[in-house]
């Protein structure tokens, strides 16, 4: 189990609008055993204690989906057990997370106990100072990704028609009558993860998580984000014939769909980008573009090519400013880490691993 690809997913997104957050379709809470919502500030542990309570999981064999954090990707904001309904979640700020049914469902883990306050103390000042700047920098991220969309959005206008979102509607009742067939049980559901990212690193995708959860992948070529209509689909009438999706939303436009996922199928349907291309085995491509009237793609290719060069100029911008404020919070943590007992954080993770699996 160890050795399988690892299930990543982000819950969180660098959207125009600012923070994003799908953290409410963490679990599901009606079938959920164990929520453990954990409570600490910079550099207490939070991702030591769930990175060492999923090693515990996959050692006994149990699969973990991981929730990375959407700002720095090397950290964890949550891991959840399906096999187990459990899940631990950092439910700190910017992804709080509040209890519905405490004690018989939530239970907060309180690691700021695990801080050496004696020695934090005389910090006071050259703690705060650490983080000076650090709001202005993703104000600066929110407000060149919020450009970036109005940019994105006025080339898609160029193209998008009634008669291209009828072609992309045909195309996915093609899809959806050769790919599921109807089970006679009841609707799926849809739950919601972000593939990818906008973060300190540029723009990520977890193409990988696709590769071990569906080994027959959908390839939607698409330079000017159409394919959301057939991707919109392709979910309603798998659901409809009785399958469960994962919907996957473009983190830099959370209200479209970038990737689909249907795991019951081993079927996914990924979108492949010139800034971000699917390199992998596909089972089928699709160019997205070529549904575009060619007409108005000729009309438009200078002003199409010239708005998605400053789309992307844009984005990394954004990317910077992520990448300025990642240094000032780990320049805060680096101040914090020697005065946390993180022996006392470990002994807390294998106490809550041996409870989930006693």
């Amino acid at each position: 189990m160890a050795n399988s690809p690892q299930v990543c997913f982000f819950l969180g997104a660098n959207a125009p609008t600012g923070f994003y957050s799908l953290y409410d379709q963490l679990i599901d809470r009606e079938s959920a055993r164990d929520y453990f919502l954990i409570k600490g500030g910079p550099g207490c542990g939070k991702s030591t204690l769930m990175r060492r309570v999923a090693a515990r999981m996959e050692a006994a064999g149990h699969t973990v989906e991981y929730i990375q954090c959407s700002g720095d990707p090397d950290s964890l904001d949550a891991v959840v057990i399906p096999s187990l309904g459990a899940a631990l979640v950092d439910a700190t700020a910017p992804h709080v997370v509040e209890p519905t049914c405490p004690g018989a469902l939530e239970r907060y883990v309180n690691l700021g106990a695990c801080y050496d306050t004696a020695a934090l103390k005389p910090m006071r000042q050259a703690l705060v100072q650490a983080m000076e700047g650090y709001p202005a920098c993703y104000r600066r991220a929110y407000r060149c990704l919020r450009a970036a969309s109005e940019i994105r959005a006025d080339l898609r206008a160029l193209l998008e028609t009634p008669q291209l979102e009828e072609r992309l509607l045909r195309r996915a009742k093609g899809i959806l009558s050769r790919e599921c067939k109807k089970t006679g049980g009841q609707p799926g559901k849809a739950v919601q993860r972000f593939l990818g990212a906008v973060c300190c690193r540029g723009v990520v995708c977890h193409f990988d998580t696709a590769e071990a959860l569906c080994q027959r992948r959908y390839v939607l070529c698409d330079s000017y984000g159409l394919a959301h209509p057939l991707l919109s689909a392709l979910a309603a009438g798998a659901m409809a014939a009785g399958y469960d999706v994962t919907v996957c939303p473009d983190p830099a436009q959370p209200d479209r769909m970038s990737h689909l996922l249907i795991p019951s199928l081993s079927l996914a349907f990924l979108t492949s980008t010139p800034e971000l291309p699917y390199e992998g085995h596909a089972y089928r491509r699709l160019r997205v573009d070529a549904m575009a009237d060619p007409q108005a793609v000729r009309r438009s290719r200078a002003r199409l090519r010239f708005g998605r060069k400053i789309a992307a100029a844009l984005t990394e911008e954004a990317v910077e400013a992520m990448a300025q404020a990642k240094e000032k919070h780990d320049r805060l943590e680096a101040l914090y880490n020697p005065h946390v007992d993180f022996d006392r954080v470990l002994a807390t993770a294998d106490r809550l691993a041996e409870e989930l699996l006693g």
